[in-house]
This record gives C-alpha cells, structure tokens and sequence, in this order.
C-alpha cells in the first residue's frame, strides 16, 4: 500500500514539474530576460519567505537587464511582461490603450459586491462610463471648495501636538501613525462629511476599519498576488480581500449619509454630495476647469475618456464602491507620501528651513489667511512635493491587462522572434524603477528638490515621472492628493520643527513584510514647538 501511495506522489510530483517546465519555458523561446523561476511560486519566493521587499525585488530585475525593452517575471504561475523602454511605455498607456484597457482582476463583483464595482477594478465599457461620471469630481474647482475641510482637520492635529509637546526637547513620534490619523480625518470630512478627531479619538470606528482595510501585512500580500494569479479559483473558494464588517460598515454610512442629506435637504460640498449628484446625472465639467496649470508637476491631466459625457444609472452600491475606493486611497497612499515626505525634511534641514522660509512668506503675505491659492502659487513646496513622489512613489508600479492580442516587438536587439502578449496576461509598469533609473534621473538616491526647479524640469523625460500613472488609467484623484499633502505640511512646518530622532531609520530601509512602504523600525522623527 505505501507503495503505492508513494508511486502516485512520485507520479503528482513529475507531473507538476512537467507543467511548470512547460509554462516557464515561454519567455525563453523567445528570448525574454527573466530570473529562473522556481516550481508553482515563479519568482514570489523572496515576498513569501520575507526576505525583501517587492520593489527590491522589481529594482533587480529592472537594472539585472539594462539593454532590454521589456523583461519577465512570474508571479506564481502567472507571465508578466516588465516594461522597460520608454516608447514602449507610450504605446501600452496611450497609442495602443485599448489593448490595455483594464487592470488585472484581484477582486469580482461577484464576490465582493462593492470593492469589486469601484474605479479600480470596473473594466471595458463600464471603467469608461464611471471614469467619465466621477472625472468632474476632481476638479480644482471641487477641490478648492475642500480645503476649509482640510484646515480643520489640520487646526485639530496642531492642537494636539501642542498638548503633547511641551518642553524644549520635543517629543519623538511615529510620523505614520500622525499622517494616518490626518488622512482619516480629512477623507471623513472631505467625502464623508463626518467631523472625527483621531488625534484625541484614538480608537474612532472610522479609524479602526481604515487601519483594517488597508494595512497589507504578509497575510494580505501573500492573498493579492495568490488572487491575481489564480482568481477563478479565490472566486469558487469565496476568498475575500476585504473583511466582511468593513464592507457593512461603510455600505451603511455612505447610504444612511445620503437618505439623510435627501430628507433633510443636506448641501455640503464634499464627495457624497458630489456622488448624489453623479447618480442624479447633475455632475459636469466645468468648462473654466479642465485644465488646472496650477495644480502642480506631479498632476496627470485627463483624458478625452474622462471628459466624454455620459447618461447612465448607477446603483447605491456602485457609489458606495466608489466612496470605499476615495477611502482606501486618501487613508493609505496619501499618508504615505506625507509620512515621507516628512521624513525627507527631517533629515534634510536645509530643504526643511527653505520651505519654511516660503510658508513664512505666504502667511504673512496673505496676512494669516490660508485658502487653495495659498497652495498652489507656492513654488518651493511643489518642488519639494514632486521630488518626495518621485522618490517614494506610493504606488511602487501598476499593472494592465491585455485585453486583445498584442506584438510588443523584439525584447532586444539579439532576438529573433516578436513576443506576442496575449489575451488576459499581465504588463507591469515599474515606477519605483523608473523614477530610480540614474538614467533618467542623475544620483537617483539623493533627496533633491531642485530636480523640479524652473530651470531643470525641463530635463526631466516625460513618461519616466510617474507617480500618479499615465494615459487614460492615471489616477484620477492626483489634484485633491497634492493639495491634501500640501496643506498638512504647510499647516505642521508652520507650527513645528522637525529632527531626526534616536531611533530615525537612517540610511533608509524598507521592511520587507508588508506590501505597503514602511521603514524597518518605524518612521520616528522629532518634533518640537516653533518659537
């Protein structure tokens, strides 16, 4: 008998190895670079056990092959073709986007009835209805409206720093734990028009689902990619990415919100207004608004999909998606970019003190008064802003799928063969990498604002700066992002000098458990009340 048995696992085993051998021999015949991948995990085996960080990961592949248009990588059993040349790159996100049209599936409607219908994960003709009902939401207009909301927020952050800060010596504080409990707070005011104060409330409800939609620990890392590769199988299984209690929990806020707002004549100008008036068909483009040259360098303007005009009923649980998205987003990558770029100040007091020199100038120039302007006609703050976006890109890379059968050309010059990307597998567009590549930015590691000067700008390549994405799919939210990044800065160096502190991961280093970018040790600076 344990013969047997062990004949048939001996018989499992070779038959399993046949199939992997069969499936990564795909990239070699026609000779597309790649790291040898190992049986059923591909190339995930660093992510699974830990040991790195998926861009350290991403870095090595991208730099390994210097002199390829585009590499390989397998994520489990799961081809993805690494974009690596720049024209490439124009192609798949604009000339030829309609091959490209939607994002790999991680999550279904199916299973997940509201994140599976949000912005993200819509494809086709849907995704291009809902981009153009949702594109007039994120005006600057709109947004200029927001920022009182923003200012309060701020005003409550200050408030409780101050309480917390009383001695000349400051106090050394964990920078994300500060800038997640800010980017709570305003996307509770901003779209949910809720008034939550995080900074005194620790354990609000508000907070504690945000921290357990959008914490990816090694669980949830592991789950994503196991969802992309396989999500035939995660459908039958019924796995779900998101907690069933998050999903109630907001479901029932944007609903009772609105029914509210309905009964009692509610006008607050903030995202779920801005959601009724979508479902209502009343959410245009303002003429004045579709082009914003003031919103910054980083903002990625809109495409003609965008501004196309639609009439289409959407469900309450199509804009309960689209709340959940706005929150996910503004809670996670927003707080990233400022818990870096806080760190970057903290170690850089030169740049910290000339931003402050600019901030100084525009309070007393507008005697004290801060409002969208403020912001915007601030050159120095946006320097700085791009250049922690470029060097911590909240979204490290981002993903198409090929929708219809596509010759991407030779992988290099030695090649013989066009690869030829078929329907449903994956492309992968590096940022971390590009915005990394000294290429394409000299001495990639240093913190330099003067990248974004007037009189280098200019230098930089289009398409190897992107933080907010490119063509068509780029976020949609990148205007209500700056200026949110802004604001806290302006309103937190205005009343607070930062430092490093004893534990300040310097040089910096990325953990390697979590999905998201988070220093090893915490991000620990110091601060301490302005005189």
């Amino acid at each position: 008998m344990l013969f047997y048995i062990l004949l048939w696992l001996a018989v499992a085993i070779a038959a399993v190895l046949l199939y992997c051998k069969q499936a990564f021999a795909k990239f070699a015949k026609y000779g597309v670079k790649h790291f040898k991948p190992l049986p059923l995990v591909g190339n995930m085996g660093p992510q699974m056990l830990q040991r790195e960080h998926f861009v350290k990961s991403m870095e090595d592949l991208y730099f390994k092959f210097p002199d390829e248009r585009f590499v390989g990588r397998f994520e489990f059993m799961s081809p993805m073709v690494v974009v690596r040349d720049i024209e490439l790159l124009k192609r798949v996100t604009i000339k030829d986007f309609e091959h490209f049209l939607d994002h790999r599936t991680i999550i279904t409607a199916e299973n997940e009835p509201i994140f599976g219908r949000n912005l993200f994960t819509l494809k086709g003709q849907e995704w291009k209805d809902m981009r153009s009902t949702l594109s007039p939401a994120f005006t600057s207009s709109k947004i200029r409206v927001m920022v009182p909301f923003m200012v309060e927020v701020g005003d409550q952050m200050i408030a409780s720093l101050k309480k917390q800060i009383e001695d000349a010596k400051g106090k050394a504080i964990d920078s994300k734990d500060l800038t997640t409990r800010y980017a709570n707070d305003v996307i509770a005011s901003c779209a949910f028009g809720l008034k939550v104060d995080s900074h005194v409330d620790l354990n609000n409800e508000f907070y504690t689902m945000g921290k357990e939609a959008s914490n990816f620990r090694f669980f949830q890392l592991l789950l994503l990619f196991v969802m992309m590769s396989f999500p035939k199988a995660m459908y039958k299984l019924n796995m779900k990415f998101i907690p069933e209690k998050v999903t109630r929990f907001f479901k029932s806020l944007v609903l009772d919100t609105m029914q509210d707002r309905e009964a009692r004549n509610i006008l607050r100008p903030d995202m779920i207004h801005l959601l009724m008036e979508a479902k209502k068909g009343k959410l245009v483009h303002d003429e004045k608004s579709t082009k914003d040259p003031d919103a910054g360098f980083a903002t990625v303007e809109e495409s003609v999909v965008g501004k196309k005009k639609i009439n289409r009923a959407w469900t309450d649980d199509d804009l309960v998606a689209q709340a959940f998205l706005f929150f996910v987003a503004g809670f996670e990558t927003v707080s990233s970019a400022m818990t870096f770029a806080l760190y970057e100040l903290a170690v850089n007091p030169d740049v910290q003190e000339r931003l402050v020199a600019e901030i100084k100038e525009h309070h007393a120039k507008n005697g004290g008064k801060f409002d969208f302007n403020s912001i915007q006609n601030m050159t120095y703050m946006d320097m700085v802003v791009s250049e922690v976006l470029r060097l911590w890109p909240p979204a490290i890379a981002t993903d198409r799928t090929c929708i219809k059968d596509y010759n991407l050309g030779k992988p290099n010059s030695q090649a013989t063969q066009d690869y030829y990307i078929r329907k449903g597998e994956g492309l992968v567009i590096p940022v971390w990498a590009f915005h990394h590549d000294p290429e394409f930015f000299p001495n990639p590691e240093k913190f330099d604002p003067e990248r974004f000067s007037e009189e280098n700008k200019h230098k930089i390549k289009p398409f190897t700066y992107l933080p907010f994405g490119h063509g068509p799919r780029n976020c949609i939210g990148s205007r209500f992002a700056l200026c949110e990044v802004k604001v806290m800065l302006y309103q937190l160096l205005l009343h607070m000098e930062l430092s490093p502190a004893a534990k300040t991961c310097i040089p910096a280093e990325l953990a390697p458990d979590n999905v998201n970018l988070r220093l090893k040790g915490g991000h620990w600076i110091r601060l301490r009340n302005r005189n």
